[in-house]
């Protein structure tokens, strides 16, 4: 008994539809990823970077050396004595609601250690507070100034 197999003309109909749902969803995601690439700046530059200029301005009064980086779309508080101890914001745009990433590096003798953890679960970026970047930071620079 012979195989029939599949249609020739089905698979190209199907692959064509394939292809046209791929590219209606990558312009789907491209608007996407550039809301929340907008979003995102206005966080750091309204939200973020006051918390973190504020809070190195603390840690130095306690005796505690950090300095404040604002790299291109990015934010980082940097410890003086080490370029390895940092937290460092970022944009995560790989999933279906883009996230605001803390990511944390710290230098254990020569061993590095990193971290990466969303700022707050499930919050749209817009929806990010003054007081989430807060409790992000003082949940991850405790080991940073520990030593």
């Amino acid at each position: 008994m012979a195989s029939r197999g599949i249609d020739v003309s089905e698979v190209r109909k199907r692959l064509r539809a394939a292809i046209e749902e791929h590219r209606r969803a990558a312009v789907s995601r491209q608007g996407v990823t550039d809301a929340a690439s907008a979003d995102y700046e206005q966080f750091l530059s309204t939200v973020a970077t006051p918390v973190v200029q504020t809070l190195a301005n603390v840690l130095r009064a306690e005796g505690f050396s950090f300095t404040v980086f604002t790299p291109r779309s990015g934010l980082r508080l940097a410890s003086s004595k080490s370029r390895d101890d940092y937290i460092e914001f970022s944009l995560d745009t790989s999933s279906a609601a883009p996230t605001v990433l803390l990511n944390t590096s710290r230098a254990r003798g020569r061993r590095l250690v990193r971290a990466e953890r969303p700022l707050r679960d499930c919050a749209a970026i817009s929806e990010l507070t003054e007081e989430d970047v807060l409790r992000g930071l003082l949940e991850e620079i405790a080991p940073l100034v520990e030593r």
